[in-house]
Formats: C-alpha cells, sequence, structure tokens
C-alpha cells in the first residue's frame, strides 16, 4: 500500500500506472523473464526512490504501479526502469535477446498515467474551485455528505 514520502523539504505520494511494451510486441515474457524483471524492479527500488507498489506482465507488455518522489519527473522514471530492466534481462536471459534482433528490449513507446490514492479528478476540481470560499465549500461538502448517507 501507498504511504506518503517525507523529505526534509517535503511530503509527496506520486503515484503512476506505466505501461511498456516489448519491441515489436514480441512475447518475451516468460516466466523466468518475469522473475529477472522482478528482482531488477526490487534492485531498482532500493538504489533509486522508486517503489513497485504492482507489477504485472502479459506475453508482451507489462503494467508498472510505481510510486516515487518529486525529484523525478515522470519520463525520467520510466527511462530509468526501461533502460535499467533492458540490460539486466538480455545480461541475464541471453536467449531473449537472440529473438529480438536489433539489441533494443523495450519499444519506444510508453503509456503514464497518474495515481490518486485520495481523490478523483472532479473531487479535486471541485476542491480548488472552492477555495477562498470556506463557508460555501462546507455547505457543499455537508450535503453531498448526507447524500451520500441515504446509500
Amino acid at each position: 500500500m501507498s504511504e506518503h514520502i517525507n523529505k526534509r523539504h517535503n511530503v509527496s505520494l506520486l503515484m503512476y500506472h506505466i505501461v511498456c511494451p516489448a519491441k515489436y510486441r514480441r512475447v518475451v515474457f516468460w516466466d523466468y523473464v518475469d522473475v529477472v524483471l522482478k528482482e531488477v524492479c526490487l534492485w531498482i527500488s532500493d538504489r533509486y526512490e522508486i517503489m513497485f507498489l504492482e507489477i504485472w506482465t502479459d506475453k508482451d507488455h507489462v503494467h508498472f504501479l510505481v510510486q516515487s518522489v518529486p525529484m523525478y519527473s515522470a519520463k525520467k522514471i520510466v527511462q530509468i526502469v526501461k533502460s535499467i530492466t533492458a540490460r539486466e534481462i538480455f545480461s541475464r536471459c541471453p536467449d531473449v535477446k537472440k529473438q529480438l534482433r536489433w539489441a533494443q528490449f523495450w519499444t519506444n513507446w510508453y503509456y503514464i498515467n497518474t495515481v490518486s490514492a485520495y481523490n478523483s479528478e472532479s473531487e479535486v476540481m471541485k476542491y480548488i474551485q472552492w477555495q477562498g470560499n470556506a463557508k460555501e465549500y462546507n455547505m457543499l461538502h455537508k450535503v453531498w455528505y448526507k447524500q451520500a448517507r441515504l446509500f
């Protein structure tokens, strides 16, 4: 489960859902490649401040649920994960390199989305819109709470 990360000057809870397909969408995530990938991700967690909350492999792509600190941009997280995992999978699983002719493990493409542990997009938008209008926001919150209790 995700927790807030406390640093000297900030507290953060930044989570991302990342999807990375293998080059040419080749089927390369066999059982032992899956084990190597997860071992490498544990090493990345120790070396960098990138925590893997969930890793799910399909035959030709991987889903990561990642939590990190603000000093890493989303793009930097993807670069770290893709480069280190590719290097280690190629060195530990040489038959994967044979299947991918041009010695590139991941495609250049990836999908990334932010994940919220507490609020949906609409709740955050309401919160921001009602800043400075504390009385009206409290009234809105009370109405919402009463409606929620009816169900």
